[in-house]
């Protein structure tokens, strides 16, 4: 089990009777260590400052009582943002039709990056409609890297 999901084992139902459901749990840094939490609401309301500082005195204690982080670290407790990432098979249904950034691990016709259409999931495969081509593509989820969410103000930049 990676350190993450550790953690993510800690914090889950705390955090879901609380309101918030977990987007991504990253641990950054090698000499100065930060542990990021990205957090939203389960009803969709936007996140807070006050929801972060509540969420961050909410794992605080709970990593407090784990003891399972031996050495200093920062907690960053935020929300995913505009350019949300897209780390389950659910946010890749949950934002059908939502411009996407996507990075794959391997490449994919001579490039591993794309723009397109968030055009949804079946089973295993993640449908997305290339940007300018209208090609659609069909990749793999395990084979996906990193994927995020395009914002409408950066779209019509580089229209």
């Amino acid at each position: 089990m990676s350190f993450e999901q550790h953690i993510e084992d800690i914090v889950t139902a705390p955090l879901l009777t609380r309101g918030y459901r977990i987007v991504r749990i990253q641990l950054q840094g090698s000499k100065r260590k930060t542990l990021q939490i990205m957090i939203e609401h389960i009803d969709g309301r936007d996140v807070t400052v006050d929801d972060c500082a509540l969420v961050s005195t909410t794992v605080s204690v709970l990593l407090d009582v784990d003891d399972s982080i031996h050495e200093s670290y920062i907690l960053e407790i935020s929300s995913p943002g505009l350019d949300r990432p897209l780390i389950t098979k659910n946010d890749f249904k949950r934002f059908a039709g939502s411009m996407i950034k996507i990075e794959l691990k391997l490449p994919y016709q001579g490039s591993r990056r794309f723009k397109g259409l968030l055009l949804g999931v079946e089973g295993d495969l993640v449908k997305i409609e290339l940007d300018p081509q209208k090609e659609v593509a069909e990749f793999a989820f395990s084979d996906i890297q990193r994927a995020k969410l395009i914002p409408d103000y950066e779209m019509s930049r580089s229209n």
